[in-house]
């Protein structure tokens, strides 16, 4: 496949694009971005009780197009830092690899609640910090082990909190740098982002979530207290 025309970094930025990100990270140039966070879909059919769905959470066709994007467009020798759901990780590994990435950390979210049970109650979230070449190491490397508050998924199904993406946006970019996020969802990175003098593209293919990004972002300020978790 032919690679589509691209335009500068300089015409995302600060942008929060509605659609596919696949096409929509085909049109970035390539060394552009400092900083990967995101949240694709678990490829979990993920149900929650309120019958909201994860769009492309039952297949896994957009999994290896996606990351080979995100290994283009970031800059040598950064960080990719993505959830993933665990059950399929042998296919988000296998991914990874096959895209260029390295892995060099697991990460665990602790929840005060249980979101699922099964042979277990979940109590946790989980990603992989993905390397692109060799990335420096943090000054002051933050734990694997990172907090968690419960949002209320007020925005969106499986919405992350602040707490959880700014270690990650503060210990692997500086103020200034191009962070993106092409499985936006309702914006928290671009919260994050915007709070800590950083520059944001994101990226989402849900209008309905598009919308609550765009004024999440354009309303950021202090933190509103935690939401309680279901009981």
């Amino acid at each position: 496949m032919n690679q589509p025309p691209t335009k500068p970094i300089s015409a995302f930025l600060g942008q929060i694009i509605c659609g596919d990100c696949v096409a929509v990270m085909r049109t970035m140039p390539s060394e552009s971005v400092d900083l990967v966070v995101t949240d694709p879909p678990y490829l979990v059919n993920y149900r929650p009780r309120d019958g909201r769905r994860c769009m492309n959470d039952d297949n896994a066709d957009w999994l290896l197009p996606a990351f080979r994007e995100i290994h283009r467009v970031l800059k040598p020798d950064t960080i990719c830092a993505t959830f993933y759901g665990w059950p399929w990780i042998d296919q988000f590994m296998a991914a990874w690899r096959e895209a260029g990435f390295r892995p060099v950390s697991h990460l665990t979210w602790v929840k005060q609640h249980s979101s699922r049970v099964g042979y277990t109650a979940g109590q946790h979230e989980v990603g992989y910090l993905l390397a692109k070449g060799r990335p420096p190491r943090p000054a002051r490397p933050l734990s694997d082990v990172l907090p968690w508050e419960y949002t209320g998924n007020r925005f969106h199904p499986n919405e992350k909190p602040v707490c959880a993406i700014r270690p990650l946006v503060e210990a692997f970019s500086k103020p200034g740098d191009t962070v993106l996020d092409p499985f936006a969802g309702s914006g928290t990175t671009g919260v994050v982002a915007v709070t800590s003098r950083r520059l944001f593209v994101l990226v989402e293919n849900e209008a309905l979530h598009c919308q609550a990004a765009r004024e999440r972002t354009a309303a950021t300020g202090p933190c509103s207290p935690e939401i309680p978790p279901p009981s």
